[in-house]
């Protein structure tokens, strides 16, 4: 036996290397930028204000999700010429250094804000010819080369020789690339224009604005070079369309080789991010705590968008509809913020008092609506409202009685025994023993012993022995003693004996069953289900499209995760399989095994977790803890015993369904009564006693297998 363990580990080890040595070797990309920024275009030309403030927005943005290093970025500054020239000398030298280093691949990204006309850039007065500009690109030995002019007439620089633009043909950083790209905010015939409202150009507003998330159409965490200029010309011209100077055509040309797509920032590699649910609709204007302009996007609903930004305080004003309503939020290191409909406070005009109404009338909130201070309610038609309004629509402070009901509550409690019933808007607190119901959004607090339903959104607490239903999206907490759901995004803690249900969660969800679409906390029960998980999954059951977290559970399906079947030789059996399955990093596995040599007398099955550590793209090392119950076969299920392995397999990836692996264990045998006993390894194993006759025996161990 110990020769053939000796044959089996030889064959993977000359196996390994030789597929390892055919392998190309894989080094990282490594991404460079010169941001040029120039408000002096000479004496001819007005100064511009912002082209600056673009350039080190520009460099902001790569250095938060390009993966640009502060050493990669050359910055200049109201520079000339020779200034610029420099710079591409500098990033020449930067492109040798990165090569001699051993990166695969190197990209440069070069960006300029400031004047320009048909024939070349201005600066200061100077002239640079397009000639010239292509000529210093082409210059820099870089395998990619992106370049980006927020300039008049900048288009110019994109015509290509003999022929006229070509779809992009892009690839990521996983891929062979080679040539160059050029983005101009303008046709060769047109002003790019800039505009004190955005502190900076259109075009690099919503360049910026895309690769902050806003253009990431396909929802993976990345945007793509296409995905980006697609959003700002959309961008760029609907807001231009109505400016003086007219509509705002941006150009490009893609001369690169290669498959997929140029992958331009992962918003994943941010410390912090924005998540605009999918029920928020409504132009977005997304303000730092200095007030400057960071993000600007239209939301549809029905979609997610989530936006990388640095941690902080932010200020977001929402325009739907004709009206304005505002929110503010903090960013915190290294967490997920959603942003729902009910984060949002319309921005009210000057409140108006009516003349000549009763003592108790106080200006309408809503026109052709009657604001009554209290309400008296016994059944529907019979209470203070009907009496005082005929039927006109009431807007109450106050409301105690057997059945409470009128359009809207402001401000105040309503009390009941059997209901609160509300058909607009609700703002306080309802508590009854029976039904709490309000047709619109509610802000405030629900407390029922049998169901409370908020029709659209809802900020605050739901509390009920019985269900809880929000049908838009709820900020704060529900408990239920058996059902929550959230149509929408659910912000806040949900729990209940029996269903947590929401269409997307930030927060907690705390129940024997929890589903919730795209979750970013934390779901804990028997049953998760989720899509997108960001943080964590607790339970017998974990169901998700994908974690980025880990899942910890008896059975965990992730879309995107791990899937394995394993088949290996021990020192401990001839013959054993297991399965692993679970998250891209954490796992949890079902062994089992038996030996032929022993005329099948004995049997193992057995559970374990562990983690993945991919190291490459070919080599991975799997490291986990397992516990094994050792049967006989004349008499199954009936052993008193206890195989613990600790494990660290270290694999290699043949085939992309093919690995093989080698792992050195460790391995404790207990035997808690004296029958148990049993020689567990070919190797040698020291031993112990143990009380009641029982014995522990513990040695060093080995497996030897394959992946598939």
């Amino acid at each position: 036996m110990s020769r053939m363990i000796s044959v089996l580990l030889w064959s993977a080890l000359l196996l390994v290397s030789s597929v390892a040595d055919a392998a190309p070797a894989q080094n990282g990309v490594r991404r460079l930028a010169l941001l040029v920024g120039v408000n002096d275009g000479g004496p001819e030309r007005t100064r511009l204000r912002y082209a600056a403030t673009d350039a080190q927005s520009f460099s902001q943005v790569l250095g938060e999700l390009g993966g640009v290093a502060p050493a990669d970025r050359v910055l200049l500054l109201e520079t000339g010429r020779a200034g610029l020239l420099e710079g591409f000398e500098r990033m020449k030298r930067l492109v040798a250094s990165s090569k001699a280093s051993g990166a695969s691949r190197v990209e440069v990204l070069l960006y300029y804000s400031g004047h320009s006309d048909e024939t070349g850039l201005l600066l200061q007065g100077e002239r640079l010819t397009y000639g010239e500009l292509r000529r210093a690109l082409e210059g820099l030995p870089a395998d990619v080369r992106i370049a980006v002019l927020d300039s008049c007439a900048s288009g110019a620089f994109a015509r290509r020789k003999g022929g006229s633009p070509r779809p992009a043909f892009l690839v990521d950083a996983g891929s062979r690339v080679t040539g160059q790209a050029i983005l101009t905010s303008s046709s060769e015939d047109e002003a790019s224009q800039e505009s004190d409202r955005l502190g900076g150009s259109f075009f690099t507003h919503h360049l910026i604005s895309g690769l902050r998330g806003a253009a990431d159409m396909t929802r993976d965490g990345r945007v793509t070079l296409n995905e980006a200029y697609q959003f700002a010309f959309h961008e760029t011209l609907s807001r231009t369309e109505r400016t003086q100077r007219g509509a705002q055509h941006p150009a490009y040309d893609i001369e690169l080789a290669g498959t997929g797509d140029l992958v331009m920032t992962d918003l994943r590699a941010t410390s912090a991010a924005l998540v605009l649910t999918d029920s928020l609709q409504g132009r977005l204007f997304v303000r730092d705590e200095a007030g400057r302009l960071v993000v600007e996007v239209m939301k549809v609903a029905g979609r997610s968008t989530e936006l990388g930004l640095a941690p902080g305080h932010y200020r977001v004003r929402r325009e739907l509809d004709g009206g304005l309503s505002e929110a503010s939020f903090v960013l915190s290191e290294g967490r997920s913020t959603q942003l729902v409909t009910a984060s949002f406070s319309s921005v009210l005009g000057e409140a108006t008092v009516s003349r000549g109404g009763p003592v108790d009338e106080v200006g309408e909130a809503v026109p052709g609506r009657r604001r009554l201070a209290f309400n008296f309610g016994i059944v529907p038609g019979v209470s203070s409202n009907d009496w005082f309004a005929r039927g006109a629509e009431v807007e109450n402070g106050w409301a105690l009685g057997f059945m409470n009901h009128a359009t809207a509550l402001k401000g105040g409690a309503s009390l009941s025994v059997l209901s609160n019933a509300y058909g607009d808007e609700a703002d306080g607190v309802l508590a009854t023993a029976g039904v709490n119901v309000v047709g619109g959004g509610m802000r405030g607090a629900q407390l029922s012993s049998l169901l409370n339903v908020t029709g659209r959104d809802q900020g605050g607490a739901q509390l009920t022995a019985g269900v809880n239903v929000v049908g838009g999206s709820m900020t704060g907490a529900q408990l239920a003693g058996v059902v929550n759901t959230v149509g929408g995004t659910m912000s806040g803690f949900q729990a209940s004996a029996a269903v947590n249900q929401a269409r997307s969660v930030s927060g907690l969800q705390l129940s024997l069953v929890n589903v919730g679409g795209d979750v970013s906390g934390a779901q804990v029960g028997i049953v998760n289900v989720g899509k997108v998980v960001r943080g964590t999954q607790v339970g017998l059951i974990n169901v998700a499209d994908e974690v980025h977290g880990a899942p910890v559970g008896l059975l965990s399906f992730v879309k995107q995760g791990q899937l394995h079947l394993e088949l290996w030789s021990s020192d401990i059996h001839l013959t054993n399989v297991g399965v692993k399955l679970g998250g891209r990093h954490v796992y949890s596995t079902f062994v089992g095994g038996f030996d032929p040599t022993d005329r099948l007398q004995r049997f193992s099955l057995g559970f374990g977790l562990g983690a993945h550590i991919p190291l490459g793209t070919r080599f991975w090392v799997d490291v986990d803890a397992v516990g094994s119950s050792v049967h006989l076969l004349r008499e199954p299920f009936a052993g008193n015993n206890l195989l613990a392995q600790a494990r660290a397999m270290v694999g290699f990836q043949i085939l992309p369904r093919l690995a093989v692996f080698a792992a050195p264990t460790y391995n404790v045998y207990f035997a808690f009564l004296p029958e148990e006993r049993r020689d567990m390894t070919r190797f040698t194993a020291r031993e112990r006693p143990l009380g009641n006759g029982g014995s522990m025996q513990y040695w060093p161990g080995i497996q030897l297998g394959l992946r598939i």
